[in-house]
């Protein structure tokens, strides 16, 4: 397999979710959004122009929204509920585990601007805890996305997968990545770069970091494979087992590293093939500033990534 590359410039998910859930309306009258006053956040300013009758907008009451997007897909409709992944995994989680999760309902959940992407709004805002929260809620699909081309493939997996569905999108822009010969399968993690002398998994927006990563360390000598995990639930654990067969992993994340990616592997490792594991990510809550001194302070970087690498190599 060719390397992946980064491509130039950085883009926002949310206009891949927005142009690719759009599509899918026009061409399935059964799909619709559920909002929480977040139309303009959720960027569904085009959607709610081209199908008013197919938004519904409940106002900032995110326990209701999902309960209406049970009611919604109860009466085989495919609803799509939107809003900031703080508010639909923290203050609707009651409703997102009994309404949707433990009654099986066919409802995707599309959490927005999650991790810290709120910056200096702080841990009200801030995202990391729901993969902790969701992972546990065993017919959930949860996935995040690593860049807008695989935004818009897993909008149209979403759509067309009977069960219900979380999808993490990030407000923050990324850089597309260069894959030669593509292909979206949920539940498979994607070798975007190959190596032998560790494996550094990563999700969502920290995979182009990993990538980054792996070429500081390819200077040093070291051949680091970079993975990308965007399926959370269900983990593949095939592919887990061939991370492990390096010797070293490095999870990487932009969430808490307890009950998260780096959790899930720690979990897998501890119970079928004991390596060193260096988790990076937030331990908890962290301290108010930019998504950019977040993310350099918490070790989300190429540097950062890299010299967790350094550590999980030395303790083999």
């Amino acid at each position: 397999m060719a390397h992946a590359a980064v491509i130039e410039g950085l883009q926002d998910c949310r206009n891949a979710w927005a142009s690719t859930i759009e599509a899918l309306a026009e061409a399935d009258p059964r799909i619709c959004v559920v909002v929480n006053d977040s139309v303009g956040s959720s960027k569904l300013n085009g959607f709610q122009k081209r199908f008013p009758d197919r938004t519904v907008n409940v106002g900032i009451a995110e326990q209701v929204m999902v309960g209406v997007a049970a009611g919604l897909a109860n009466g085989g409709r495919i609803p799509f509920v939107s809003a900031a992944s703080c508010f639909i995994t923290g203050r609707a989680l009651e409703q997102v585990k009994a309404d949707i999760a433990y009654a099986g309902f066919n409802v995707k959940l599309v959490g927005q601007s999650s991790g810290v992407a709120y910056g200096e709004l702080g841990a009200t805002h801030h995202s990391i805890e729901d993969f902790a929260w969701l992972r546990p809620l065993t017919n959930i699909t949860v996935i995040t996305p690593s860049d807008p081309w695989e935004t818009a493939e897993a909008v149209k997996w979403a759509a067309t997968h009977e069960g219900p569905v979380y999808l993490r999108l990030s407000r923050m822009p990324v850089p597309a990545l260069d894959i030669p010969n593509r292909v979206f399968r949920p539940g498979v993690a994607e070798v975007v770069h190959q190596g032998d002398d560790l494996a550094i998994i990563a999700c969502g927006t920290t995979v182009h970091l990993a990538l980054a990563a792996a070429k500081l360390l390819a200077e040093e000598g070291v051949s680091a494979r970079v993975m990308n995990m965007a399926t959370l639930n269900p983990l593949d654990e095939q592919a887990l087992h061939a991370a492990a067969a390096t010797g070293a992993i490095v999870t990487v994340e932009e969430a808490s590293v307890r009950g998260g990616l780096g959790g899930a592997v720690a979990e897998f490792t501890a119970a079928n093939r004991p390596v060193p594991v260096e988790r990076v990510g937030f331990p908890g809550f962290v301290v108010t500033g930019s998504v950019d001194w977040l993310f350099q302070e918490y070790g989300l970087s190429d540097t950062g990534i890299a010299a967790a690498a350094r550590r999980a190599m030395a303790r083999r």
